[in-house]
């Protein structure tokens, strides 16, 4: 049975390389905007399972997942400008976030979704420490503007949840979905 990750994203590709080696990756193209009214739990599990669903075929198994930063409400996605950037850190600066990032297992089988939540509490970011760091290629493509796996970390005073989760795949609960489907993991789980 072919194994699937719906994403193109390398820190995503890495993470479940430590858990399964013989997989492929493949972009899922889909839109990503929040609609109307639409809660940050329901919209980050929403893009996970469009994501696997995207790229499933019948016979396969596909891995999809979603993160997203929420602080005070508001939903941060990747940022699309420099100022779209700047503000999401100005806005992230001496306060405590949530990190949302969802797993959505897809086969012939079922469809399964995770929803993992981590609180990262940032120090207070100055101006110029802000712009040092938008002057690294690190935010552009992650949502909040930051990743916690590059210098970004250093701006982390505080996390409660999954550091991997925060990187973009929490490792023990998709391990967890991998061999509750019947996946070999390399920690064990059975084959299928």
């Amino acid at each position: 049975m072919s194994r699937v990750l719906a994403s193109a994203s390398p820190r995503r590709r890495e993470l479940l390389g430590m858990l399964v080696a013989d997989f492929e990756c493949r972009a899922a193209d889909i839109d990503e905007e929040l609609l109307p009214g639409e809660l940050a739990v329901d919209y980050v599990c929403r893009m996970s399972a469009e994501k696997a669903a995207k790229v499933w075929i019948p016979g396969t198994v596909v891995l999809g997942a979603d993160t997203t930063v929420v602080c005070n409400g508001r939903v941060m996605h990747k940022p699309n400008s420099f100022a779209d950037a700047e503000g999401m850190l100005r806005s992230l600066s001496g306060l405590r976030h949530d990190v949302m990032t969802a797993v959505t297992l897809m086969s012939d089988e079922a469809v399964t979704t995770e929803l993992i939540t981590t609180h990262v509490e940032f120090a207070e970011l100055s101006s110029a420490l802000i712009a040092q760091y938008l002057a690294t290629d690190e935010p552009w493509d992650k949502a909040g503007a930051y990743g916690i796996q590059g210098l970004a970390g250093s701006f982390v005073r505080r996390l409660e949840g999954s550091y991997s989760g925060v990187v973009g795949l929490p490792l023990s609960e998709t391990r967890a979905i991998l061999e509750a489907a019947g996946i070999v993991t390399s920690l064990g789980g059975r084959h299928v």
